[in-house]
Protein backbone atom coordinates (compact mmCIF):
# COMPACT_ATOMS: atom_id res chain seq x y z
CA UNK A 1 0.00 0.00 0.00
CA UNK A 2 1.48 3.33 -1.11
CA UNK A 3 0.32 4.97 2.13
CA UNK A 4 2.62 2.68 4.10
CA UNK A 5 5.58 3.22 1.77
CA UNK A 6 5.21 6.98 2.20
CA UNK A 7 4.98 6.85 6.01
CA UNK A 8 6.89 9.74 7.55
CA UNK A 9 7.54 11.18 4.08
CA UNK A 10 4.43 12.59 2.41
CA UNK A 11 0.62 12.43 2.29
CA UNK A 12 -0.88 10.09 -0.32
CA UNK A 13 -4.02 10.82 -2.33
CA UNK A 14 -6.38 7.83 -2.32
CA UNK A 15 -9.64 6.79 -3.97
CA UNK A 16 -12.75 8.14 -2.18
CA UNK A 17 -13.80 4.59 -1.23
CA UNK A 18 -10.44 3.90 0.39
CA UNK A 19 -10.54 7.25 2.16
CA UNK A 20 -14.00 6.41 3.50
CA UNK A 21 -12.80 2.99 4.69
CA UNK A 22 -9.72 4.41 6.43
CA UNK A 23 -11.81 7.18 8.02
CA UNK A 24 -14.23 4.60 9.39
CA UNK A 25 -11.40 2.44 10.67
CA UNK A 26 -9.70 5.39 12.33
CA UNK A 27 -12.92 6.46 14.05
CA UNK A 28 -13.29 3.04 15.64
CA UNK A 29 -9.58 2.77 16.40
CA UNK A 30 -9.82 5.93 18.50
CA UNK A 31 -13.02 4.86 20.29
CA UNK A 32 -12.74 4.29 24.03
CA UNK A 33 -11.82 0.69 24.98
CA UNK A 34 -11.79 -0.42 21.33
CA UNK A 35 -9.64 -3.43 20.43
CA UNK A 36 -9.74 -2.39 16.77
CA UNK A 37 -6.61 -0.58 15.61
CA UNK A 38 -5.89 -0.01 11.92
CA UNK A 39 -2.34 1.11 12.73
CA UNK A 40 -1.50 -2.45 13.84
CA UNK A 41 0.24 -3.22 10.52
CA UNK A 42 3.82 -3.37 11.92
CA UNK A 43 2.77 -6.00 14.45
CA UNK A 44 0.92 -8.10 11.85
CA UNK A 45 3.99 -8.03 9.61
CA UNK A 46 6.27 -9.00 12.50
CA UNK A 47 4.34 -12.17 13.36
CA UNK A 48 2.99 -12.97 9.85
CA UNK A 49 0.42 -15.42 11.26
CA UNK A 50 -1.75 -16.68 8.42
CA UNK A 51 1.14 -16.44 5.95
CA UNK A 52 3.60 -19.16 4.92
CA UNK A 53 6.47 -17.41 6.73
CA UNK A 54 4.69 -17.04 10.10
CA UNK A 55 6.96 -17.02 13.14
CA UNK A 56 6.93 -16.27 16.85
CA UNK A 57 8.06 -12.66 17.21
CA UNK A 58 10.95 -12.04 19.57
CA UNK A 59 10.44 -9.64 22.51
CA UNK A 60 12.89 -7.11 21.07
CA UNK A 61 11.04 -7.15 17.73
CA UNK A 62 7.74 -6.50 19.48
CA UNK A 63 9.22 -3.69 21.58
CA UNK A 64 10.57 -2.01 18.46
CA UNK A 65 7.20 -1.88 16.66
CA UNK A 66 4.84 -1.07 19.55
CA UNK A 67 5.56 2.71 19.37
CA UNK A 68 4.48 2.63 15.71
CA UNK A 69 1.03 1.27 16.56
CA UNK A 70 -0.57 4.63 17.16
CA UNK A 71 -3.82 5.64 15.43
CA UNK A 72 -3.21 9.23 16.52
CA UNK A 73 -0.36 9.21 14.02
CA UNK A 74 -2.78 8.84 11.10
CA UNK A 75 -3.62 12.20 9.55
CA UNK A 76 -6.57 12.51 7.17
CA UNK A 77 -7.52 15.46 4.97
CA UNK A 78 -11.03 15.12 3.55
CA UNK A 79 -10.61 18.16 1.28
CA UNK A 80 -7.87 16.41 -0.70
CA UNK A 81 -8.61 12.73 0.14
CA UNK A 82 -5.09 12.34 1.45
CA UNK A 83 -3.74 10.02 4.13
CA UNK A 84 -0.47 10.65 5.96
CA UNK A 85 1.26 8.38 8.45
CA UNK A 86 3.30 10.75 10.56
CA UNK A 87 6.06 8.34 11.59
CA UNK A 88 8.31 6.30 9.32
CA UNK A 89 7.65 2.59 9.78
CA UNK A 90 3.94 3.01 10.50
CA UNK A 91 1.64 0.71 8.52
CA UNK A 92 -2.12 0.70 8.10
CA UNK A 93 -3.77 -2.73 8.06
CA UNK A 94 -7.40 -2.82 6.92
CA UNK A 95 -7.88 -6.58 7.31
CA UNK A 96 -10.44 -5.96 10.04
CA UNK A 97 -12.69 -3.94 7.72
CA UNK A 98 -12.04 -4.56 4.04
CA UNK A 99 -14.13 -7.69 3.44
CA UNK A 100 -17.17 -6.26 5.16
CA UNK A 101 -16.88 -2.96 3.32
CA UNK A 102 -16.49 -4.81 0.00
CA UNK A 103 -19.49 -7.05 0.71
CA UNK A 104 -21.65 -3.99 1.34
CA UNK A 105 -20.49 -2.48 -1.96
CA UNK A 106 -21.33 -5.71 -3.81
CA UNK A 107 -24.78 -5.81 -2.20
CA UNK A 108 -25.36 -2.17 -3.11
CA UNK A 109 -24.51 -2.93 -6.75
CA UNK A 110 -26.71 -6.04 -6.88
CA UNK A 111 -29.70 -4.21 -5.43
CA UNK A 112 -29.19 -1.42 -7.96
CA UNK A 113 -29.30 -4.07 -10.70
CA UNK A 114 -32.61 -5.39 -9.38
CA UNK A 115 -31.36 -8.49 -7.56
CA UNK A 116 -33.81 -9.47 -4.81
CA UNK A 117 -32.27 -12.72 -3.55
CA UNK A 118 -28.57 -13.40 -3.04
CA UNK A 119 -25.99 -14.66 -0.59
CA UNK A 120 -22.59 -12.96 -0.67
CA UNK A 121 -19.76 -14.94 0.92
CA UNK A 122 -16.37 -13.23 1.14
CA UNK A 123 -14.13 -15.62 3.01
CA UNK A 124 -16.75 -16.53 5.57
CA UNK A 125 -18.23 -13.04 5.86
CA UNK A 126 -21.87 -13.61 4.92
CA UNK A 127 -24.28 -10.96 3.66
CA UNK A 128 -27.77 -11.85 2.48
CA UNK A 129 -30.18 -10.03 0.19
CA UNK A 130 -33.84 -10.90 0.65
CA UNK A 131 -34.92 -14.49 1.25
CA UNK A 132 -33.61 -17.75 -0.19
CA UNK A 133 -35.80 -18.12 -3.28
CA UNK A 134 -34.23 -21.50 -4.07
CA UNK A 135 -35.58 -22.87 -0.77
CA UNK A 136 -39.21 -21.84 -0.89
CA UNK A 137 -38.59 -18.14 -0.32
CA UNK A 138 -37.63 -18.81 3.29
CA UNK A 139 -34.95 -17.04 5.35
CA UNK A 140 -31.35 -17.98 4.68
CA UNK A 141 -30.07 -20.52 7.19
CA UNK A 142 -26.57 -19.60 8.33
CA UNK A 143 -24.56 -22.08 10.37
CA UNK A 144 -22.38 -20.95 13.25
CA UNK A 145 -19.16 -22.95 13.12
CA UNK A 146 -18.19 -25.24 15.99
CA UNK A 147 -14.64 -24.02 16.75
CA UNK A 148 -13.61 -27.43 18.08
CA UNK A 149 -14.44 -29.33 14.88
CA UNK A 150 -13.63 -29.12 11.14
CA UNK A 151 -15.33 -26.52 8.95
CA UNK A 152 -18.95 -27.39 8.23
CA UNK A 153 -19.74 -28.57 11.75
CA UNK A 154 -22.21 -26.12 13.30
CA UNK A 155 -23.23 -25.52 16.89
CA UNK A 156 -26.35 -23.68 15.79
CA UNK A 157 -28.10 -22.32 12.71
CA UNK A 158 -29.78 -18.93 12.52
CA UNK A 159 -32.37 -17.66 10.01
CA UNK A 160 -31.48 -14.32 8.42
CA UNK A 161 -33.04 -11.95 5.88
CA UNK A 162 -31.17 -8.86 4.68
CA UNK A 163 -28.54 -9.40 7.35
CA UNK A 164 -24.79 -9.84 7.64
CA UNK A 165 -23.18 -12.61 9.69
CA UNK A 166 -19.50 -12.09 10.51
CA UNK A 167 -17.44 -14.38 12.72
CA UNK A 168 -14.02 -13.76 14.21
CA UNK A 169 -12.27 -16.67 15.89
CA UNK A 170 -8.96 -18.02 17.10
CA UNK A 171 -9.40 -21.53 15.69
CA UNK A 172 -8.35 -21.30 12.02
CA UNK A 173 -5.47 -18.86 11.52
CA UNK A 174 -2.90 -19.77 14.11
CA UNK A 175 0.69 -20.87 14.58
CA UNK A 176 1.86 -23.74 16.80
CA UNK A 177 5.46 -23.75 18.02
CA UNK A 178 6.81 -26.08 20.71
CA UNK A 179 3.28 -27.03 21.71
CA UNK A 180 2.19 -23.41 22.15
CA UNK A 181 -0.65 -22.00 20.02
CA UNK A 182 -0.52 -18.38 18.81
CA UNK A 183 -3.66 -17.06 17.12
CA UNK A 184 -3.92 -14.11 14.72
CA UNK A 185 -5.96 -11.67 16.83
CA UNK A 186 -3.45 -9.33 18.43
CA UNK A 187 -3.45 -7.02 21.42
CA UNK A 188 -1.96 -3.75 20.20
CA UNK A 189 -0.95 -2.86 23.75
CA UNK A 190 1.14 -5.97 24.48
CA UNK A 191 2.14 -7.04 20.98
CA UNK A 192 1.02 -10.61 21.61
CA UNK A 193 -2.14 -12.54 20.67
CA UNK A 194 -5.01 -11.29 22.81
CA UNK A 195 -5.78 -13.29 25.93
CA UNK A 196 -9.40 -14.37 25.73
CA UNK A 197 -11.95 -16.84 27.05
CA UNK A 198 -13.55 -16.98 23.60
CA UNK A 199 -13.04 -19.29 20.65
CA UNK A 200 -15.32 -17.24 18.39
CA UNK A 201 -17.45 -14.12 18.31
CA UNK A 202 -20.20 -13.66 15.71
CA UNK A 203 -21.94 -10.37 14.97
CA UNK A 204 -25.28 -10.19 13.15
CA UNK A 205 -25.96 -6.75 11.68
CA UNK A 206 -27.54 -4.97 8.73
CA UNK A 207 -24.19 -3.95 7.21
CA UNK A 208 -21.27 -6.33 6.88
CA UNK A 209 -18.71 -3.66 7.72
CA UNK A 210 -20.45 -3.17 11.08
CA UNK A 211 -20.06 -6.88 11.73
CA UNK A 212 -16.33 -6.65 11.08
CA UNK A 213 -15.98 -3.53 13.20
CA UNK A 214 -17.70 -4.98 16.23
CA UNK A 215 -16.13 -8.43 16.10
CA UNK A 216 -12.76 -6.68 16.24
CA UNK A 217 -13.70 -3.96 18.70
CA UNK A 218 -15.08 -6.49 21.18
CA UNK A 219 -12.71 -9.44 20.85
CA UNK A 220 -10.58 -9.31 23.97
CA UNK A 221 -13.38 -8.25 26.30
CA UNK A 222 -14.90 -10.66 28.81
CA UNK A 223 -18.09 -12.39 27.55
CA UNK A 224 -20.34 -10.61 30.07
CA UNK A 225 -18.96 -7.23 28.98
CA UNK A 226 -19.48 -8.07 25.31
CA UNK A 227 -23.10 -9.04 25.88
CA UNK A 228 -23.73 -5.90 27.93
CA UNK A 229 -22.23 -3.64 25.25
CA UNK A 230 -24.12 -5.30 22.40
CA UNK A 231 -27.44 -4.93 24.22
CA UNK A 232 -26.89 -1.16 24.09
CA UNK A 233 -26.24 -1.14 20.32
CA UNK A 234 -29.16 -0.79 17.92
CA UNK A 235 -29.33 -3.38 15.14
CA UNK A 236 -26.45 -5.49 16.46
CA UNK A 237 -26.67 -9.02 17.88
CA UNK A 238 -23.91 -11.35 19.05
CA UNK A 239 -23.22 -15.06 19.47
CA UNK A 240 -20.28 -16.05 21.68
CA UNK A 241 -18.64 -19.47 21.87
CA UNK A 242 -16.04 -19.93 24.59
CA UNK A 243 -13.11 -22.35 24.57
CA UNK A 244 -15.20 -24.95 26.38
CA UNK A 245 -17.86 -24.85 23.65
CA UNK A 246 -20.46 -22.93 25.67
CA UNK A 247 -22.82 -20.65 23.73
CA UNK A 248 -24.00 -17.20 24.81
CA UNK A 249 -26.33 -15.01 22.75
CA UNK A 250 -27.71 -11.49 22.94
CA UNK A 251 -31.44 -11.11 23.49
CA UNK A 252 -32.37 -10.52 19.84
CA UNK A 253 -30.98 -13.78 18.47
CA UNK A 254 -34.17 -15.89 18.91
CA UNK A 255 -36.25 -13.32 17.00
CA UNK A 256 -33.98 -12.79 13.98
Amino acid sequence: MEINYQAGIAPVTVHPDLFELISLGLEHSLALSSHLNISIGPLIQTWRIGFSDAKVAQPQEIESVLPLINPHGIELDSSTSTVFLKQKGMKIDLGCLAKGYSADKVAQFLRKEGVTSALINLGGNILTIGKNQARGDNPWQIGIQDPANPRGNHLMTIPVVNKSVVTSGIYERHLTVDGQDYHHIFDSQTGYPVETELASLTIISDKSVDGEIWTTRLFGERPASILWQVESLEGIEVILIDKEGHLSCSSGIPTL
